[in-house]
């Protein structure tokens, strides 16, 4: 297992703080440092302060959304982001949900698996540098109407292929990421329910003739170091409520479902209740401390250590860790910790 950490979204402190995260994965010897969007700073611009300030860890944005961009600006900004960190870049696919694709980007949220398909499709031809011809049901490039000319790529990126990731949660998008991605970027990962979704995973990288070791599992994985175990997961809680609880409605909610499909049911539909009515202590109140336990790394750091193992025989490959300290400061001691602990579980490789 590999160990990687997620920076999340430039929020709450400048740039140059939130990027001094990276640079002590880097020093450290974190394998990948992952960069998120939603509504606010933008993957790419992050990652390219990133690698301008590391030397060897890889970069990836974990998710470039799919609805704000067209996969030919896709896989030009992936191609650039290659180039400038010498052939360092992941990158990390995602349709994003109906309240950000439609509300935000103003891009229908419908048939989103035929879409992304064809989407990969458009950004490995693109990334290949292949002339770009393609005749699918929601991408149609050239126009056949206009005088839209059929292009290449200009530059090379220096990978080739150049790694491509998706975001998934529900089962037939976990069965897509199985059969076209190069990697699968988790959330909410729970090793004692690890079938819920590497099950579905699996079915998809057969159906084309791979087997799961093809695929790099990356989760990302919350982490708060402490002595007082109910201490460590009510620093959690409200994160979980956000998502479970709030991302999306009654009907349509990713991670509220996998939380059912995880055994939470009776939780999933309070914190859903709560939060929708606006209740937000309710809600985070109303997370169990085993979801949080199975979901995150909580608890002294010999704890985490042993924990770890839990993930690595589950089958993530790539462990990306999220400090959810308040502080840059402690989130670099928390990243140091971690590092740490990895060492100490004979994990690496």
């Amino acid at each position: 297992m590999r160990l990687g950490v997620n920076i999340g979204y430039v929020a709450g402190a400048s740039a140059d703080e939130h990027v001094q995260l990276a640079v002590e994965a880097d020093r450290l010897g974190y394998d990948v440092v992952w960069a998120a969007e939603a509504y606010g700073s933008d993957a790419p611009t992050v990652l390219s302060f990133v690698a301008a300030r590391t030397e060897r860890i890889d970069i990836g944005s974990a998710i470039m959304q799919i609805p704000a961009r067209t996969p030919a600006m896709t896989a030009m900004t992936a191609g650039t982001l290659d180039l400038l960190s010498h052939g360092r870049f992941r990158l990390g696919l995602g349709v994003s949900g109906p309240q950000v694709s439609e509300g935000w980007h103003g891009v229908r949220f419908d048939k989103p698996l035929a879409r992304t398909r064809e989407y990969v499709d458009v950004v490995r031809m693109a990334l290949a540098r292949n002339t770009v011809s393609y005749d699918g049901d929601h991408l149609r490039l050239p126009l056949p109407d206009g005088p839209g000319k059929a292009l290449k790529l200009m530059i090379r990126p220096q990978r080739d292929p150049l790694p491509i990731y998706l975001a998934a949660v529900g089962p037939r998008n976990l069965e897509l990421a199985g059969e076209v991605a190069d990697g699968w970027l988790a959330i909410f990962f729970a090793p004692e329910h690890a079938d819920v979704s590497m099950d579905p995973l699996r079915v998809g990288a057969e159906r084309v003739g791979r087997g799961l070791e093809a695929i790099d599992v990356t989760a990302t994985v919350p982490v708060v170091v402490g002595s007082d175990l109910d201490a460590c997961a009510d620093q959690l809680r409200s994160h979980t409520a956000l998502y479970v609880g709030g991302m999306g409605s009654r009907k349509q909610n990713f991670y509220n479902a996998l939380a059912r499909r995880m055994g939470f049911e009776d939780a999933a539909e309070q914190i859903q209740g709560h939060y929708l009515d606006r209740r937000h202590r309710e809600a985070a109140a109303a997370v169990p401390f085993d979801l949080v336990d199975q979901t995150a790394l909580i608890g002294p750091l010999e704890r985490i250590t042993e924990r770890l193992h839990a993930y690595a025989e589950a089958g993530v490959t790539t462990l990306a860790v999220s400090a959810v300290d308040d502080t840059v400061q402690q989130q670099t001691v928390t990243l140091r910790a971690l590092a740490t602990a990895f060492d100490a579980s004979g994990l690496s490789r």
